[in-house]
Parts: C-alpha cells; sequence; structure tokens
C-alpha cells in the first residue's frame, strides 16, 4: 500500500460520512475527464471500472478528449463501445498532417485539410462519426448531468457549456489553437478548454461527496535521441502549459482522487497507440478499482448495478 492510495482511502471515508444521513445512497461521485491528446484515451480504461463495478457517475466533467469521451459516456454509450470507435479509426499518428503529408489513415481521412480558415483540419467528419453512435444530440437527453469546457477565444476567460447542442460543444472543447478553427457559440468565439481549464474537477468541488480526477496531460521526461520537428514543438508546448496550469489549479485545491494514467511518449496525436495506452492506464484503472470497492463494501446500503 502506498501513502497515496491511503490518502484516496481517507477521501472515501470522509465522502461516506458526508453521505451518512442519506442511509439510502451510496457517496455521490464526479468524475473529471482532463484533456492531454490521444494519451486521453485512458480515460476509457477508467470508464470501464465504473462499468465493470455497476456504478455510474453522478456527474462529469470534460475538457478536450475528455469532453469527447465523456460525452459520449454521458449520452449512454458504455466503456467498451467508446473503445471500439477509437480503435476502428486508428490508424497512423496524425502528426504527418503537419507536415502537409496525406495518408490512408482513417482518422486521418475524418479530419481532411481545410482550404482557408485559421485552422489546419476540419474536424466535422470525426464529429459526425461520433454523433452517428447516438440519439442524443443535446445536454438535456444525458443520462449523466455533463459540462464541457472550452474558452472564450478574446477573453481567455473558460467557459462552461451545460446546455443545447452536446456535440457543437465537444467541438468547441477539443478545437486545439492552429488545428482547429475557433468555434462560435451564443456569443463566443470559443477554443480547446485545455488552454484555461485542462483539469476541470474544480466544478465539482462542493457538488458531490467524491471527485475522482483523471490528469491525462502526459509527461515531461526528455528524449534526448528524438528528432524535434514544427508538430512535436507545436503539441508539446500545448502540454507543457497545460502542465502548468493543472499545477497551479492542484496547489489551490485537489480532487480526492487524482488519477494520472500514463503511457510514456505518447505524443497529442498518437491515436494509433490505443492498446499501448489502454495497457498504460491498468495501474490507475486497478487502484481506482479497489478504492470504488470500498466505497461499495462500505456505503449504508448496497448499491444494485445500473445498466446501462
Amino acid at each position: 500500500m502506498t501513502s497515496r492510495f491511503f490518502s484516496a482511502l481517507r477521501s472515501l471515508l470522509k465522502a461516506l460520512e458526508k453521505s451518512s444521513a442519506n442511509l439510502e445512497t451510496r457517496p455521490t461521485i464526479g468524475l473529471a475527464l482532463g484533456s492531454g491528446g490521444a494519451n486521453g484515451l485512458a480515460h476509457i480504461a477508467i470508464l470501464q471500472v465504473f462499468d465493470e463495478l455497476g456504478i455510474v457517475p453522478d456527474r462529469i466533467t470534460g475538457t478536450s478528449i475528455g469532453a469527447v469521451i465523456g460525452g459520449l459516456y454521458a449520452a449512454g454509450l458504455s466503456a467498451e463501445q467508446i473503445k471500439n470507435i477509437f480503435e476502428a479509426v486508428a490508424g497512423s499518428p496524425l502528426d504527418g498532417l503537419l507536415g502537409l503529408v496525406k495518408s490512408d489513415v482513417k482518422l486521418v481521412d475524418l479530419m481532411p485539410f481545410r482550404r482557408n480558415g485559421s485552422g489546419l483540419l476540419d474536424s466535422t467528419g470525426f464529429l459526425n462519426l461520433l454523433a452517428s453512435y447516438t440519439k442524443v444530440r443535446a445536454f438535456e437527453e444525458l443520462r449523466i448531468p455533463l459540462q464541457v469546457v472550452a474558452t472564450d477565444y478574446w477573453t481567455a476567460d473558460s467557459v462552461v457549456l451545460t446546455t443545447g447542442d452536446l456535440f457543437l460543444a465537444i467541438e468547441a472543447s477539443m478545437a486545439v489553437p492552429g488545428l482547429f478553427t475557433p468555434v462560435p457559440y451564443a456569443e463566443h468565439l470559443l477554443i480547446d478548454g485545455g488552454t484555461s481549464n485542462p483539469l476541470p474537477f474544480d466544478l465539482l468541488q462542493g457538488e458531490v461527496d467524491l471527485v475522482i480526477a483523471v490528469d491525462v496531460s502526459g509527461n515531461s521526461q526528455p528524449d534526448l535521441g528524438q528528432e524535434i520537428g514544427l508538430s512535436d514543438t507545436l503539441f508539446t508546448s500545448f502540454k507543457i502549459m497545460q502542465q502548468a496550469i493543472t499545477r497551479q489549479a492542484l496547489r489551490r485545491q485537489a480532487p480526492d482522487i487524482l488519477l494520472r494514467p500514463e503511457a510514456l511518449g505518447v505524443r497529442l496525436a498518437h491515436f494509433h497507440r490505443i492498446h499501448e495506452i489502454l495497457i498504460a492506464a491498468k495501474p490507475a484503472a486497478a487502484a481506482l478499482r479497489e478504492l470504488l470497492e470500498d466505497v461499495l463494501a462500505n456505503s449504508p446500503k448496497p448499491v444494485s448495478p445500473t445498466p446501462l
């Protein structure tokens, strides 16, 4: 047992105490899914734990890839179904796009080059594919309350989207500057939420008994043998910014449980490494499983599995 595990266990016990007034339920759980590009596929491994234990989070917040996966999950897809979607479109890394190299990768086909505008890629095909897996189109139709984080291009304010067009909100949250065009949304012009709040656990604090945050911003270990190209510079700079924002947020007030699944060497666009990413996420998923099993064991009343 590590000190981190015991710290998380103490958080669980506190959550149980907070929920003890209601003897019919387990502690309410909020799940914050962070941004991090391809490394965010690790969110799927975390959601698989919830599915296998029959627990449905009471609230989800998501930024960028966290909004993509969190949105699909809140709409009713299982973790396994989400995994199947990304397996179907995985191929070679998207890095080649920045070198203006056309490839036959399915994900590349879904994100063709734009002929004009302020972004290199058009995400319309990818978003249409995601939408084809669910009939849900609006936040109001979701099975789990969801908050999607984007950033106002003009004011730099974090914008939390909770109503209206679900996939337009996801498009805004994943609009990485330079890669995708900013998204008009009501009175805002929105870009990737990772530029203002890459790990939005703060939105859950005070709203649920137990806040679980999944940080997938990646590692900063140097690879001295790596040849650094344009895409590496852009993506790594974006990652550094997200990590700095997250560190500051954690210093102010940490979530009850912080998970950091990580596949070493995975860059923002390496969606073709999905199996490697999911394998690397197993230790974090196993730790979460043990903690959630304690929640079930210590709840005043056993929690019945919730059908998906």
